[in-house]
């Protein structure tokens, strides 16, 4: 675990999340965006909705119609209109238009799961979690950092294994290796560093 760790520092000294964002409202309403869409397709939609709704205040105002057109090449986009709407009517309503920092106030929001409460938690306010998106969960199981069947045990796991003051920066370690390597179809295991330690490429060599 420690040589994992240790290899996946060196290989992404500078790992922060992809989501483009100035605050935690941004960054709120980029990781509802982002279920079942790429980070990328994410920035380009918020370059044009941030400007268009720049707070809750601006956004709980907002019409559906004005909402969808804006992000329309998003997946889910129609759920996701209605739920960014009625999240902002929430933080306008209940928390003054500021993004609440805690889980159970997060996830009482409309399009907020677990995932997406931790990756406001650690990114907006540096409270340790650990984010387990398809990344973070394909990446763990195949090192066998995880032995896990759900995105929650692999979470716990995660979480039991791994030192709490490197939590934030382990998730982001992971989805770049994700990314860069670790690929869901074909893993790039011949250029990766961390074959020596990984359970999936012993098992495959």
């Amino acid at each position: 675990m420690q040589e994992v760790l240790s290899l996946l520092q060196t290989m992404y000294p500078k790992a922060v999340t992809a989501l483009n964002h100035q605050n935690s409202f941004e960054l709120l309403v980029a990781t509802i965006l982002s279920a079942q869409c790429t980070d990328e397709r994410v920035n380009i939609i918020t370059a044009d909705l941030f400007p268009a709704f720049p707070t809750a205040h601006h956004l709980a105002k907002a019409t559906y119609n004005e909402v969808a057109n804006l992000i329309k090449s998003a997946g889910l986009w129609q759920t996701k209109a209605r739920n960014l709407i009625k999240t902002a009517q929430i933080l306008v309503e209940e928390h003054g238009g500021e993004v609440p920092s805690t889980r159970e106030e997060l996830e009482a929001l409309p399009g907020v799961g677990r995932k997406t409460a931790n990756v406001v938690l650690a990114n907006a306010f540096q409270i340790p979690t650990i984010a387990v998106d398809t990344h973070v969960f394909r990446v763990a199981n195949r090192i066998g950092l995880a032995q896990a069947s759900t995105t929650y045990q692999t979470e716990l796991q995660l979480m039991e294994a791994i030192p709490q003051d490197l939590w934030i920066d382990a998730h982001h370690w992971l989805i770049l290796h994700g990314r860069a390597l670790c690929k869901a179809r074909k893993p790039l295991c011949d250029q990766c560093p961390l074959s020596p330690h990984c359970t999936y490429f012993q098992n495959n060599s």
